[in-house]
């Protein structure tokens, strides 16, 4: 298994622009798990909520499959050794990592507005600590950033399980949330690339 920096270029066109969110030369392999998966965990949110008679409104349903299409999506795709070759590209720092996680303040308050009464203490407690775990994890020196990275995880896991309220049937929001943005996004990892291109 070959380990490869190398950036191919990007495509044009829209093409191009699907290039800048999964990473440029991205396997079929790739592409099939960033896209059959997000839309498998759709399916398993709409069938739980309707299985189980959850009183959400239409708006409630189409957040949490946008919430679920992201999180899900946004895991395997950041995991993905493209992404991490296009993430992590000459350029790409500190501040543009940051400015990717600082976005996620709309998931926060999407969340929040629709699931637990516009509760703005909980979006800004979890806004708060998701920058703080952010911040430590790229300012620590790359040989231990996926062992910081792992604990900033535990722990938001903790606050998620203990300290913050849970969002109406959705458990699931905060560690994926919390996994997307502090273990698969931020993390500096080697691009393998396979013996033969799929």
């Amino acid at each position: 298994m070959n380990i490869d920096w190398t950036i191919p270029e990007l495509r044009t066109g829209w093409r191009g622009q699907i290039d800048k969110v999964i990473g440029p030369g991205a396997t079929k392999a790739e592409i099939n798990l960033q896209l059959y998966i997000p839309l498998l965990a759709v399916v398993v949110v709409i069938a739980i909520g309707l299985f189980n008679s959850y009183d959400w409104s239409w708006g409630q349903y189409a957040i949490a499959v946008f919430i679920a299409l992201d999180m899900v999506g946004g895991i395997a795709t950041n995991l993905t050794s493209a992404a991490k070759r296009w993430n992590f590209r000459e350029g790409n720092g500190f501040k543009e990592h940051m400015t990717f996680i600082s976005i996620h303040i709309i998931q926060l308050l999407l969340v929040s507005y629709f699931f637990l009464d516009f509760d703005l203490a909980w979006a800004f407690q979890n806004y708060a600590f998701l920058l703080l775990a952010g911040i430590i994890i790229l300012k620590t020196p790359l040989y231990l950033q996926r062992a910081v990275s792992g604990v900033a995880f535990v722990i938001a896991l903790i606050l998620s399980m203990y300290v913050f309220a849970e969002p109406t049937h959705l458990a699931w929001f905060l560690p994926l949330f919390y996994y997307k943005l502090l273990v698969s996004h931020v993390v500096r990892e080697e691009p393998y690339s396979p013996e033969h291109q799929a």
